[in-house]
């Protein structure tokens, strides 16, 4: 990828490394917890305030953010906003 700067030390040290690649977000981090959610798919999950549990496995998969409908953000002071899609 590409070189970033690491600081440890309270400050006092700096040493460049490789960039990784990111597996917290995208497909690479869907499939990881797609894995977990596999393997822990025999365990309850409490829901509902906790007066019912499902099995984790019946959980179902959400599609991420409203994709068809946008999301209104605020800007500015919370004076103005925008749609974003």
């Amino acid at each position: 990828m590409g070189k970033v700067v690491r600081v440890g030390g309270r400050g006092t040290s700096r040493r460049i490394v490789d960039k990784e690649a990111d597996n917290w977000t995208g497909s690479s981090y869907k499939e990881y917890q797609d894995k977990k959610k596999a393997a822990a798919g025999d365990r309850y999950v409490s829901m509902g305030r906790g007066t019912r549990r499902v099995k984790f496995s019946d959980v179902t998969n959400t599609g991420g953010r409203n994709e068809g409908k946008g999301m209104w953000v605020s800007s500015g002071r919370g004076t103005g906003r925008r749609k974003i899609k």
